[in-house]
């Protein structure tokens, strides 16, 4: 599978707290992640107004270095113009980075929130602009693939069964969080509180799995495991992340691969359908057609057959929900990126929508690692009297 990827490492530096200071209950801490105290100076002010879900979610995802800069608003612009409504945006990257200036204090003590950080100003004008033009803001949290948390705290990385007291490095040499580690999803908790209070109407939690990659089963140990399945240890995490956030009254939702739909195992990521689809409010399997093997539904090219391989997935997505109680509803990621042949145009993104729409499901989010989407793909905003 090949990971997500955002733009380049940027320079940290130093900005100054702005006097944003956040309100609302915090639900309960693990080790070094409590809410850093108020500066004497600061005012407290109360949560942001949310943005109402829409009945049909369609947006784009926003890497951050697209949020911190001028991007972000050209696509503000493209979304006031087309069918668009939504818009994920990194609050914490697969790098472990947030976002903005951060009240909670693991990320403060770690760093997480000094390389190039949003001001409270920028992040107040940014969240305000998308609530007056209706423009739902989702807080994409990345959760185990944090290799700066990992860094920080090496207890918390999955070990080295060579050497326990060594982390577990996957093969471009980062480690990673371990699953099992309560802190880690206690810390992904804080953040999502935190953009709640900012502003942001729903929380995303990407990389809720282990990492894929075979050598684990021989090169990692994880003592906290006590004989849990990985399946059950997402099942159970995802589980705890729905409780404590609970109290905001948002959304809470999970990205997923999208072969998840369809294979009956866990994948050795610990997802596996039945055990996480009825653990948040919506699930969004990653199904971009690149990523499926040559032969996936008698596809010798999945690649080349977008609407096809949309269809079986969703189709099996919801055969395997319908067996079970309270049942996420699904929003599929689709592709808007090129890798390998055939190149990914508007043709290519609007047969994976349509084969969407034909199972039923007209909710859906576009992936372009580098933020960039053309309003070619896009069907024009409907007027406001109008059912989208």
């Amino acid at each position: 599978m090949i990971g997500r990827r955002a733009g380049r490492l940027l320079p940290a530096i130093a900005i100054g707290w702005s006097g944003l200071a956040l309100g609302g209950t915090h639900p309960a801490r693990a080790q070094g992640v409590a809410r850093a105290a108020l500066p004497p100076d600061s005012v407290a002010h109360p949560p942001a107004p949310l943005v109402k879900t829409p009945a049909v979610v369609r947006g784009l995802y926003v890497n951050r270095w697209a949020a911190t800069g001028t991007k972000v608003w050209q696509l503000i612009g493209l979304a006031k113009t087309t069918e668009v409504n939504a818009l994920v945006i990194d609050v914490k990257d697969d790098r472990g980075l947030v976002l903005y200036r951060s009240r909670v204090a693991l990320a403060h003590e770690i760093g997480a929130d000094t390389v190039g950080p949003l001001t409270g100003a920028r992040v107040r004008a940014l969240l305000d602009t998308l609530r007056v033009h209706g423009i739902y803001p989702i807080a994409r949290i990345v959760v185990a693939k944090d290799p700066l948390l990992a860094t920080k705290r090496p207890d918390w990385a999955i070990r080295l069964r060579a050497d326990p007291r060594m982390p577990w490095h996957d093969r471009q040499g980062r480690p990673w969080l371990d699953a099992n580690q309560r802190g880690v999803w206690q810390y992904a908790a804080d953040l999502a509180q935190e953009a709640v209070s900012l502003g942001f109407s729903e929380v995303q939690f990407d990389y809720v799995r282990f990492p894929d990659d075979k050598r684990l089963v021989t090169e990692a140990i994880f003592p906290l495991a006590n004989g849990r399945k990985r399946a059950e240890v997402i099942h159970d995490q995802l589980a705890f992340t729905r409780a404590a956030l609970a109290p905001l009254h948002v959304p809470v939702t999970a990205d997923v691969f999208g072969l998840t739909a369809s294979d009956t195992t866990d994948m050795g990521i610990g997802q596996r359908w039945e055990m996480f689809a009825n653990q948040v409010d919506v699930v969004l399997p990653m199904s971009y057609p690149s990523h499926y093997a040559k032969g996936t539904y008698d596809l010798a090219d999945p690649n080349a057959h977008p609407y096809a391989v949309i269809d079986h997935t969703l189709k099996d997505a919801k055969r395997r929900s319908l067996k079970l109680g309270g049942a996420a509803a699904i929003r599929p990621w689709y592709q808007d990126f090129t890798l390998g042949p055939p190149h990914y145009g508007a043709a290519q993104v609007r047969a994976q929508i349509q084969a969407g729409y034909d199972n039923g499901i007209m909710s859906w989010l576009l992936w372009n690692p580098g933020s960039r989407y053309g309003a070619a793909e896009l069907a024009p905003r409907a007027p406001a009297h109008q059912t989208p």
